[in-house]
């Protein structure tokens, strides 16, 4: 019997299931799935896809539609996870992370819903989130406290004396803090505001710093008791789980508690513009001269119009969608910015859709030259028409995109939701989310009658609802935004008596004794560790040796897609040559090759492959953290009628790469654009490669590629005299250096397409070159700061130990998982009102981290690092223990697909970390015992050992950090 035959089977239309009745079911061929909708009695919608993936997931959506920036959505969001009826814990959520094996776990505040999924493989572990996820959403306690740790109050500097400053605090509120100092951020913010004023878009659903404390206690509870209710609720599950047995779950958990309610969350169209507008917004920054982006916009029809959504999301690609493109190139080449600007293209999250392109990396005052060289760019796009092969190419594109089924950085089970979220919450049909096959026909029925995308030009350019808008860096705000913050704090307290500011303190105190208080987790569901998979997964594949290269071919059920990658471990690399390295990656698929410019070649990537790309990676054997070896890997897929072509492909860019000196500057500046904007979001990556690289090559290294060292460098290429030809000189030897390295491919197809020849790729190999170690000299060992336009903070510590093969590996990987949950979480999130704290031990770099994410706090954090001892001193049991394995085990057993599994199993293999290597690092990690952790605490985490980064928005050095020992070198970014 096949696992297509096990399925449960499809119910019938008009059947009732219980209170649901089933209104629609519908084939979906594309997924090897079947599409089940249907309506209970209360209101409530379910859409269930039954397919035949053990990943089995759950969702519940509330259109959300908040009318002020207060972030009232967001902060409920947050607050319904803070304890429920059934499980009255104070962080439910968070408690359940490590009692589960699931695959995703999270919820989100998008501008007008608010979404609860999550996903695992283990059936027990499904049931058990349902009744978790089901009793936060519909039946939270609510507590005043929760509001006042996750949303905002007022606290002291010293909490229990009256006599300190007064300061606004909360995880919220420090979070958006962090955010709204995001250029990107801002500018979807000012975006959504300007091109639908008169509609929720137009609030901030995260919530604006200066209006979140306008919220109250009772606004908050009255949002939820209207928008959290069944009448309200888009539920969604996925997998092969009997749909009776869901169903009569949530039937149990929820709908019996309710009666019928009307609530009215439509959201109108919005009324048009007369003439086109012109807006602006600023942001917290000083790089005056690169810091400003231009957006211009129009607001469209209906998103959830299946027609004219394909049609738009089609002629987006066109327009934007590779380097070639015919308005991306004359952006880009104009000289005015160095890359698109953020929300270009067309977006359908709004429910009247929007198109939007402009470009970042400009100087403040160029709005009317951006918005006039678009303008003129589309006027001449719709007068020359568009090359039929262009549109071939896109619609390419989308025909791969219903075949591939993929849980590489998402989890499939929940791609599918989104796709069918938007038209269905919109009032359109959810099944043209998933299945694109009756609007293509129409489209391709349209094009051969004449052109469609030309006319939608037309209409576009004469559309008076246009915006341009101007996002521009203020060097004064961060200093303004905190002078009002604190000008917002006395306004609020003005009229404090002393009995008020008794009252924040015994607040304050209460909070406190509320955070320190033991919950009784065993209300909570949990697994055990016998539901851990004990095996690690085997994939089969064919291994041959054509010369110096390797090649190994694993069958999978991809769908008619083939996936290719040539991994290239590289031999002795000069020092000047590591720099450019990642640059070089970045820029060989995006420059020209064999004769082609980068226009011909990147029309001929979209013609025939469904992408490529090339990486570089660092990987040290399971035994050796000091063998550290370099490989750049080139990967591509294709559908299968053209996978020689993307062979032809990938052998261009790897034997006859072609840069220009223009091309590249444009490139390096693109670059540059998109490393400055991530050091908002993603500023604790950037501490802890800042610690980590004081310990080890790998962490050197890692550094020099992806770290601030590497932003630094590649700001002094762009901007420095000769930077540009040196590089291409290096760029140079690179090329021929590569074309020497060690190779092994991994071919994953179906078994009728595994055959393909790959010779055009193995011929290319020769010599006998070995693989080298690089050696960097590592940074100073000193504790390092840097410092950039961010009003919050990003900390981190970080310690060497020992490689995957060692016996403490395990038990360091299940004691990041401690702190994580049981230590670090309640210290920074709950406690010391930072968005996020986390424990991490990569077993492959044998580096341990501990970080803390938009924290408004430096000295507090490096204490709470500091005290990790004496919290593993107290009063752990076996249910910490066996929650932090089955968390860690997590790490060692992730979501595959079969895009995934073959190449990760084969050069797994090839790297040393084996089928048996991979279980006997599980059987110890089952093994682990508290005395364990303590031990390798004892052993590895200790103060001379620790390495410090920081990335922050003032120098942290102060009087409480003396206090600790520490002193950065402080070095703005």
């Amino acid at each position: 019997m096949t696992i297509m035959d096990s399925l449960p089977a499809a119910p019938h239309v008009g059947e009732m299931l219980g209170r649901y009745t089933v209104e629609r079911v519908e084939a979906l061929p594309e997924m090897q799935g079947t599409l089940v909708l249907l309506r209970h009695e209360l209101g409530a919608r379910h859409a269930h896809v039954i397919r035949a993936d053990d990943n089995s997931a759950f969702g519940v959506t509330f259109p959300t539609v908040p009318k002020d920036s207060t972030g009232v959505a967001h902060i409920l969001e947050h607050v319904v996870l803070m304890g429920s009826q059934r499980f009255p814990v104070p962080d439910p959520f968070f408690s359940m992370l490590p009692r589960s094996l699931n695959t995703f776990m999270n919820a989100m505040t998008a501008s007008d819903w608010t979404t609860y999924p999550f996903s695992t493989r283990n059936e027990k572990d499904f049931f058990n989130l349902l009744a978790v996820y089901l009793d936060a959403t519909f039946f939270p306690l609510m507590r005043y406290e929760s509001f006042r740790q996750d949303g905002h109050r007022f606290e002291f500097a010293t909490p229990d004396d009256p006599s300190t400053p007064l300061k606004l605090q909360g995880v919220v509120y420090n979070e958006m803090k962090g955010a709204m100092a995001s250029p990107g951020s801002v500018m979807w913010r000012a975006f959504g505001k300007a091109l639908y004023p008169d509609l929720t878009y137009a609030n901030n659903s995260g919530g604006a710093p200066e209006e979140i404390p306008n919220l109250s206690y009772e606004g908050l509870r009255a949002f939820h008791a209207a928008h959290y209710h069944p009448s309200n609720a888009f539920f969604y599950t996925y997998g092969q789980l009997p749909l009776a047995r869901i169903l009569d779950a949530i039937e149990n958990h929820v709908m019996a508690q309710f009666a019928p309610q009307t609530l009215d969350v439509s959201i109108p169209d919005q009324p048009a513009f007369d003439a086109p507008r012109h807006e602006s917004a600023v942001y917290p920054g000083t790089d005056v001269e690169r810091g400003a982006q231009v957006l211009v916009g129009w607001k469209l029809g209906h998103s959830s119009d299946p027609d004219l959504n394909l049609r738009w999301s089609v002629l987006s690609d066109v327009l934007l969608g590779n380097p070639a493109a015919p308005l991306t190139r004359p952006l880009i080449e104009s000289g005015l910015g160095s890359a698109l600007a953020d929300g270009s293209g067309y977006r359908d999250s709004f429910r009247e859709g929007a198109f939007a392109a402009g470009l970042k990396g400009l100087p403040a005052g160029k709005a009317a030259e951006v918005e006039a060289l678009v303008l003129r760019t589309l006027e001449e796009i719709a007068a020359q028409g568009i090359e039929p092969e262009l549109i071939e190419s896109s619609l390419h594109q989308f025909e791969i995109a219903q075949k591939e089924v993929s849980n590489s950085g998402y989890p499939f089970a929940l791609s599918v939701m989104f796709r069918l979220l938007g038209p269905w919450m919109q009032g359109g049909d959810p099944v043209t989310g998933l299945r694109l096959d009756a609007q293509l026909s129409r489209l391709r029925a349209d094009l051969a009658r004449g052109a469609v995308f030309k006319p939608m030009l037309r209409d576009l350019l004469t559309n008076p609802h246009r915006v341009t808008l101007e996002v521009t860096p203020d060097p004064a705000l961060a200093e303004r935004a905190e002078a009002d913050e604190a000008a917002l704090v006395e306004r609020l307290s003005a009229d404090f008596t002393d009995e008020d500011r008794a009252r924040i303190v015994a607040d304050s105190l209460r909070l406190k004794e509320l955070q320190g208080q033991e919950a009784d987790r065993s209300v909570l569901p949990t697994l055990g560790l016998g539901d851990i998979p004990t095996a690690a997964p085997a994939v089969p594949y064919q291994t041959e040796q054509p010369g110096r290269a390797r090649v190994a071919r694993a069958a999978q059920p991809t769908g008619g897609l083939t996936y290719l990658d040539v991994q290239l471990r590289l031999p002795a690399l000069p020092d000047d040559l590591l720099d450019a390295l990642p640059l070089y990656t970045f820029a060989v698929t995006r420059s020209g090759a064999a004769g082609r410019d980068y226009v011909s070649l990147a029309r001929r990537i979209e013609a025939v492959t469904g992408g490529v790309s090339a990486a570089v990676g660092v990987g040290t054997p399971p035994d050796d953290l000091n063998a550290v070896r370099l490989a750049v890997t080139f990967s591509g897929k294709a559908l299968a009628r053209n996978a020689p072509a993307l062979v032809e492909v990938l052998r261009d860019l790897i034997a006859a790469p072609d840069f220009t000196r223009d091309r590249l500057e444009q490139l390096l500046k693109q670059r540059l654009a998109g490393l400055q904007a991530s050091v908002v979001q993603a500023g604790n990556a950037y501490a802890e490669r800042l610690a980590a690289a004081q310990l080890s090559v790998t962490g050197a290294v890692q550094e020099r590629f992806s770290g601030l060292t590497a932003l630094a460098t590649l700001k002094a290429t762009v901007e420095g005299e000769g930077g540009l030809d040196d590089l291409l000189e290096r760029f140079g030897r690179l090329r021929d250096l590569i074309r020497t390295a060690e190779p092994l491919l991994a071919l994953t197809a179906t078994p009728d397409d595994l055959n393909l020849d790959l010779s055009p790729l193995t011929d290319l190999f020769s010599g006998d070159a070995p693989v080298g170690r690089p050696a960097p000299a590592l940074p100073t060992r000193a504790p390092q700061a840097r410092t950039t336009d961010v009003p919050v903070s990003y900390n981190a510590v970080a310690f060497p130990t020992v490689p995957y093969t060692h016996p403490d590996s395990p038990a360091l990987l299940v004691l990041s998982r401690v702190l994580r949950s049981e230590y670090l979480l309640p210290e920074l999130r709950e406690k010391g009102g930072a968005y996020g704290g986390a424990a991490s031990f990569d077993p492959r770099e044998g580096v341990f981290a501990m970080s803390s994410y938009r924290d408004p706090h430096v000295a507090r954090t490096f204490q709470v690092f500091k005290d990790a001892r004496t919290f593993l001193s107290g009063d752990l049991g076996e249910r910490e223990l066996t929650e932090a394995i089955l968390s860690a085990s997590k790490i060692l057993d992730p979501l595959t697909s079969p895009d995934t599994a073959g190449r990760r199993r084969i050069y797994g293999d090839h790297a040393g970390y084996t089928q048996d290597v991979e279980q006997a690092y599980k059987a110890r990690l089952l093994a682990v015992t508290l005395g364990d952790l303590r031990r390798v605490m004892d052993t590895y985490l200790t103060p001379e050992r620790a390495t410090y980064g920081v990335v922050t928005g003032r120098d942290p050095n102060s009087d409480d950090l003396a206090a600790l020992g520490l002193k950065f070198d402080v070095q703005a970014i």
